[in-house]
């Protein structure tokens, strides 16, 4: 059994204009229609319903007391579908991109920069999950994945955006601080070391891969750990010891003077980061705008080092 039984939408619609004018004429020229469809369609309304909607004067139309009951409700009713069917319109024309990356490229590179990309593309929304998990573009609905890994393993839909090298940093202050010399990566004994303790890429964030590239064997004065990257320069910047910079991902900082490389020496990492895109939003402009974007960002980031 049917649960709701009602008269058709349209003549719902004709019966609410020409309640609200008390004209089929005025009803009908909302509506696009003629008069005499108008007055069908109430008629049509009436017989369903099996009462009388309007008292029909000389020259003139008056709601009966089932027309006036009826109106009150189907305004209402009309009202909410309305707001219903614009909210609904609003959400289909909504332009989203779906990025996930490492906390270290987000926190660091990707939203300082984010400004430029909405700047030119205002109706799109950017959204950003930043974590190590490795997910799957299409099953979990990611539009683009920048991905932190050798070149090797990237895959071959991959696009690679720019490699890494390794450089210590720290703030201007520290490296001015008296009785604590950093002229020469030996120093590095009078100092602070921090660290992260992910281990998801535990070789790359620790010092021993660029110790061991400069054959040095360094006990530092204390070390500090942190969980993400993005927090241990957040230190680095306020001084509180020597981190490992990646560079591209501090050369904003670095640029800006809230970090600076004290020494000259760096070791180039295996690593680098990588574009992948979600063959699901292959359709997507939004996705092919961002995408563009990022690989513009990158070679300017490369040509300016």
């Amino acid at each position: 059994m049917r649960r709701y039984r009602l008269p058709p939408l349209d003549l719902l619609e004709a019966f609410e204009a020409a309640a609200r004018h008390l004209s089929f004429t005025r009803a009908a020229d909302e509506l696009a229609l003629t008069q005499s469809a108008v007055s069908r369609q109430i008629a049509a309304l009436e017989d369903s319903l099996g009462v009388s909607l309007f008292q029909r004067l000389h020259r003139a139309l008056r709601l009966t007391e089932q027309g006036e009951l009826l109106a009150r409700t189907v305004g209402g009713v009309l009202v909410q579908l309305q707001g219903a069917t614009e909210q609904l319109q609003q959400i289909s024309r909504q332009k989203t991109v779906i990025v996930t990356t490492t906390p270290g490229f987000a926190g660091l590179w990707l939203i300082p920069r984010l400004s430029s990309f909405t700047a030119r593309h205002p109706g799109v929304d950017v959204r950003i999950s930043a974590s190590f998990t490795l997910v799957k573009l299409e099953r979990d609905g990611v539009d683009i994945a920048i991905r932190y890994c050798a070149s090797t393993t990237a895959g071959p839909q991959a696009a690679k955006l720019f490699g890494e090298v390794m450089t210590p940093v720290c703030s201007p202050s520290l490296r001015r601080q008296p009785g604590k010399p950093l002229k020469k990566p030996e120093d590095l004994r009078h100092h602070t070391l921090l660290y992260t303790d992910n281990t998801t890429h535990a070789p790359l964030y620790d010092w021993a891969m660029w110790m061991r590239a400069m054959q040095l064997d360094v006990k530092p004065a204390a070390a500090l750990y942190f969980s993400d990257y993005d927090q241990m320069m957040n230190a680095a910047v306020r001084g509180q010891g020597i981190a490992l910079g990646r560079l591209p991902l501090v050369d904003q900082l670095v640029r800006e003077r809230k970090l600076v490389t004290p020494f000259s020496q760096s070791v180039a990492s295996p690593m680098g980061y990588h574009l992948l895109r979600s063959e699901t939003s292959a359709h997507k402009p939004e996705v092919s705008d961002f995408c563009a974007w990022l690989m513009d960002e990158a070679a300017r980031e490369e040509a300016a080092r």
